[in-house]
């Protein structure tokens, strides 16, 4: 009961706690760290218990990318929040070098509360806007991990053509770009439409069950999914395949290969048509 009453105690000061845009808090109870820009969204949330776990079903759908480049040697990561992706990556892919690029040096500050690991020969943490930071010439990666997310919702130079064109530049051959998208971003379709201009057909979009989340990913080769088979055994090959439900993601990138962005349908909530969600149609 007394964990009870913390955990409670915690929950109403934040959210009798002003917050001013653009400034993270943290919320801590008694099983959990999480990081918040506003009173309504949780931007990154860490279990007490096992703090590398990814606790929000769009992180793990994310690390779908490993079921399209299975062996990457670097990863690029555009937005650093609570380090949930860093950290699981920095665990479970020991080979991988890891740059976590941040704007907001107030996150960056809050590393140590999150447990994200100290920089060292394979990971870093640089505090610098993702978006011109991927306009340098000598970038090269495997992986482009996208979740930058502020108080007010994603970055507009994140989901720009320019900025999908640069990521593309940047990928080895085998690349994959990966975009955490909300579902009540109302342009979603444009961001497709702009995605497919860059990378043509070589994308898929999944929808996250468990959360208010969409996943975007497209890859360089210019090439279809690999076929079901090859998904689906390389699910399997990776020991934390479980954890992350990776079979699963495998289905969803299949069903979502090449979606046509009119196929998205708009569900408006209550009298006005500027709050709602997407969905996948028919």
């Amino acid at each position: 009961m007394a964990e009870d009453r913390t955990s409670y105690d915690a929950f109403v000061k934040f959210m009798s706690t002003p917050i001013s845009a653009g400034q993270p808090f943290v919320l801590e109870t008694q099983h959990a760290v999480s990081l918040h820009f506003d009173h309504f969204a949780t931007q990154s949330f860490m279990s007490l218990r096992n703090p590398e776990r990814l606790a929000l079903g769009y992180t793990r759908a994310m690390m779908g990318f490993l079921l399209l480049q299975p062996a990457p040697t670097h990863i690029c990561m555009i937005g650093l929040g609570g380090g949930s992706l860093a950290k699981y990556c920095y665990r479970h892919l020991t080979e991988v070098a890891i740059d976590a690029v941040e704007i907001n040096p107030e996150v960056i500050a809050l590393r140590d509360v999150f447990r994200i690991p100290a920089d060292d020969a394979r990971f870093k943490v640089v505090c610098a806007d993702g978006a011109d930071y991927l306009m340098k010439d000598d970038i090269r990666t495997d992986v482009i991990l996208v979740d930058a997310f502020g108080a007010d919702g994603m970055a507009d130079r994140c989901a720009d053509i320019a900025f999908f064109t640069a990521c593309r530049e940047r990928l080895t051959g085998t690349g994959v770009l990966v975009i955490n998208l909300t579902d009540d971003d109302p342009a979603i379709p444009q961001h497709l439409d702009r995605l497919k201009s860059v990378f043509g057909a070589s994308y898929t979009i999944v929808r996250c069950g468990d959360d208010s989340n969409f996943v975007a990913f497209a890859w360089k080769s210019g090439q279809r999914l690999p076929p079901g088979e090859v998904l689906f055994e390389r699910a399997l090959s990776f020991a934390f395949a479980g954890e992350l439900k990776l079979s699963a993601t495998a289905r969803h990138l299949i069903e979502g290969e090449r979606l046509d962005p009119q196929r998205l349908v708009w569900h408006a909530q209550g009298q006005g048509k500027a709050q709602g969600h997407w969905e996948i149609g028919a």
